[in-house]
């Protein structure tokens, strides 16, 4: 919100320098974002009166004017096509400078002389862009320095403030502070109620009251179409960073800046029969002030009259029923909207508008009627007419709450000791009210407009506030910490990230919202799906089921910027919507692509495959030292290739999925090469034996291999098992260090070679050890998978 800093001392003016006031909203929590002038730096620039204006002899475009300062006339060349006699304008002398170095000098513009320029707002730095001369008010005294009668000498603050603080988006909410801050009174100006001279009113009917508990409309008839806001309120806008666009828009906006209330006016003419909020019908269109039209979303509270509607409530009115010049009837409406039926409405249309901005942030309940008199009083002064009754439809308002504050959970919390004073002081300066005093303790009723404050802490932050976090005391913790013991039968997240580390992978962290395409292709139905009610973006619309969705989208960034190796893992939670129940599994999931190793001239490369992700896994697995738990069951998942995917079981239970990507899938994020996923649950895998020291037998080991022919289809991790179960204890190490197909080989077989290496503890092993069970593990081989020893 930005605000002048000249129209918040009109309110309270504490003895502090611009400088000193920005670090102090700072430090009370109200970051100051920036910090500008109301315009650029000028000099000799003075009201002047346009006294006669006449054709150039040699220029369709200029025009000669005679300019008067109120002691001296001046001939100026203007091209302005909106000059006339009788304008009160700012005058720039010779000698004048505008800006840093642009100084106005005596001139000839085509054969003319030139004693000086008429200003436009633009050349004095009060707006971007200007179509022609700042026109000043009749009534400006002529020879007035101009940076004097507009009042520039001004800073124009703005702030920035977090989502609880909708209280301070207002002069009346940043006043409050200030004088709670320095301890002086607010000076906020007398708003009385006008009085009805019409008897005239619109009948109100709120069918959606938890939606807008309070509404308040009036008629004001006969107002003049061609008066103008008068200057104040113009510059006011302006500083606040807001346009100026007819007196009717111009005091709804100058009450929300003033009040935070925000308003809206109906071309009264226009409306038919009574006011209805109610929420939008199924495919109910609106054409909104922008020109825009939208088709209204289940959801969206509408202001209607008893045919159409007319306004999204709490964001933005209709173009068909909006104040035009022509409009000479108003219907004003001030009303409070829940903060939640109003939140994320805007974004979901496109939209930002600073009404949406406060309304979802919350507005003070009670405020409405106070804004509706302080427009009605500004209006009937600015553009006259006659005002009716206001009118007023409230139910199921909120209810104002307590909080019971201890004086001696004060110190706890802040090391402080502040005056019983001090505290009621601070406190009912915010607004709160003392509802009951005890022994030691205080019973508040929280103000209407401070939707942040519901418990004991929430106060005593406020103390912390107003008593300046510079001026709380640092002391050292005085309590006694433990290390929590390390679990040996746990593999920690920090294990398992370390190893994938080790394994050549990058962490990544990625957004737990995702693209809703991309759950549908990954597999996901539309009812497991949790969809976000307010999504940044259409791309980041529901909550994920897998950190696949994050991984692809990481690989397709890095691929579009030419990464030809991406190894790349992360860890978090994932959303799953079954039944109406929300399950949060925490995951760790890598993606691999491209080549096996960093590029280099020792090593022919090749592409990653299959048995690369299955290794990383298997090396994730080992830190559990329950290998023989896990094991490897080719299955079918629809983000995976047929062929290609395996489910990974911890005994019986599935613990994830490794496989290569569904050849759809990458397609449609059109990257080439395999793409191999895996991903495991680690609340499955965490669990982990406990480390059992043997002694290392100081016995040779003997090795033997075997070559076993069997059909192409056979898992390897059968013929493994049976090979352990077989061979007994003696056996140390199975490895597979060769498959084969081709050559002297049927086209339906392959050959598996097999390295068995065994060893004894306590004596050396002999070939009459050995072969008995080399034989039996051949034999139950052939019984089992028709395997055939290969010679």
């Amino acid at each position: 919100m930005k605000f002048s800093e000249q129209w918040l001392r009109e309110w309270v003016s504490p003895d502090l320098d611009t400088q000193a006031l920005v670090e102090q909203l700072t430090m009370a929590g109200l970051e100051v974002d920036s910090v500008s002038s109301a315009a650029i730096d000028f000099s000799d620039v003075y009201v002047g009166e346009v006294v006669q204006v006449d054709a150039h002899p040699d220029a369709d475009k200029l025009k000669v004017c005679l300019v008067s300062d109120g002691s001296q006339q001046y001939q100026v060349v203007c091209g302005a096509p909106n000059v006339a006699v009788g304008q009160k304008v700012p005058f720039a002398k010779v000698g004048a400078v505008l800006g840093l170095d642009f100084k106005i000098k005596k001139a000839k513009l085509r054969g003319v002389e030139s004693q000086g320029m008429i200003c436009s707002e633009e050349e004095l730095g009060l707006a971007e862009q200007s179509d022609g001369i700042m026109e000043l008010p009749t009534d400006a005294e002529t020879g007035l320095d101009v940076r004097q009668y507009l009042q520039l000498n001004d800073a124009l603050i703005e702030v920035d403030l977090t989502p609880n603080r909708g209280d301070c988006l207002s002069i009346t909410g940043i006043a409050r502070e200030v004088g709670v801050l320095n301890k002086l009174p607010v000076s906020s100006p007398a708003i009385e109620a006008v009085q009805a001279t019409i008897d005239e009113t619109l009948p109100i009917t709120l069918d959606s009251p938890a939606d807008c508990p309070r509404y308040l409309g009036r008629i004001i008839r006969n107002i003049d179409t061609g008066a103008v806001s008068p200057l104040w309120l113009q510059e006011k806008l302006r500083r606040s960073g807001i346009k100026c666009i007819d007196p009717v828009v111009d005091v709804t906006n100058y009450v929300l800046m003033e009040l935070g209330q925000p308003m809206h006016a109906f071309d009264f003419e226009k409306l038919d029969g009574g006011i209805n909020v109610r929420q939008a019908k199924k495919k109910e269109k609106l054409t909104l002030l922008d020109g825009k039209e939208v088709e209204l979303t289940s959801g969206t509270l509408v202001i209607a009259d008893n045919k159409k509607c007319l306004a999204i409530a709490g964001v933005m009115g209709g173009l068909d029923s909006s104040v035009t010049p022509a409009t000479k009837q108003l219907f004003l409406e001030s009303a409070f909207f829940s903060p939640t039926t109003i939140a994320g409405k805007a974004r979901s249309y496109g939209l930002q508008t600073d009404a949406a901005h406060r309304y979802e942030r919350g507005v003070d309940f009670n405020l409405p009627g106070i804004a509706m008199e302080r427009a009605t009083q500004l209006l009937l002064d600015i553009v006259g007419g006659e005002a009716g009754p206001v009118v007023e439809a409230v139910d199921n308002l909120p209810e104002r709450k307590t909080v019971t504050l201890r004086e001696e959970r004060i110190g706890r919390v802040l090391g402080i000791e502040l005056s019983k004073s001090d505290v009621e002081a601070y406190l009912t300066g915010l607004g709160l009210e003392i509802v009951e005093k005890g022994e030691g303790c205080w019973t508040f009723n929280v103000p209407s407009w401070r939707f942040d404050i519901a418990i004991e802490e929430d106060l005593i932050e406020e103390l912390a506030r107003i008593y300046g976090y510079d001026n709380l005391p640092v002391t050292e913790p005085l309590s006694r910490f433990s290390l929590k013991p390390n679990k040996e039968t746990s593999v920690g997240l920090t294990e398992l990230r370390e190893q994938l580390v080790a394994l050549g992978y990058q962490e990544v962290i990625t957004y737990s919202f995702v693209e809703r395409q991309m759950e549908t292709l990954l597999g996901t139905e539309e009812s497991g799906m949790l969809p976000l009610a307010n999504p940044i973006s259409q791309e980041l619309s529901v909550m994920r089921t897998s950190l696949w969705s994050g991984l692809l989208k990481t690989l397709q960034h890095n691929h579009h910027r030419q990464q030809n190796r991406v190894r790349l893992f992360e860890s978090g939670l994932v959303f799953n919507h079954i039944n109406n129940k929300l399950e949060q599994i925490p995951k760790v999931a890598s993606i691999i692509w491209g080549d096996q190793l960093p590029e280099q001239w020792g090593t022919q490369n090749q592409a990653v495959d299959f048995f690369d992700i299955k290794g990383d896994v298997e090396a994730l697995l080992s830190l559990t030292l329950a290998k023989a738990d896990f094991s490897f069951k080719a299955a079918e998942h629809p983000a995976l290739q047929s062929g290609q995917t395996a489910q990974v079981l911890r005994g019986d239970h599935s613990i994830g999925w490794i496989g290569a990507l569904s050849p759809a899938i990458q397609q449609h994020i059109d990257i080439p090469g395999k793409i191999y996923l895996m991903e495991l649950d680690l609340n499955a895998v965490m669990p982990a034996e406990l480390p059992v020291y043997s002694e290392l037998s100081r016995f040779p080991s003997i090795r033997r291999d075997l070559a076993m022919v069997v059909d192409v289809a056979q898992e390897t991790a059968a013929i493994e098992a049976l090979i352990r179960q077989q061979a007994g204890e003696l056996l140390q190490d199975l490895v597979i260090f060769d498959v084969y197909q081709g050559q002297n080989i049927e086209i339906t077989k392959k050959s598996l070679a097999l390295g068995l290496t065994f060893q004894h503890p306590s004596r050396t092993l002999a070939d009459e050890d050995i072969n008995p069970i080399i034989d039996s593990c051949i034999n139950v081989l052939e019984s089992q998978f028709n395997a055939k020893l290969r010679m």
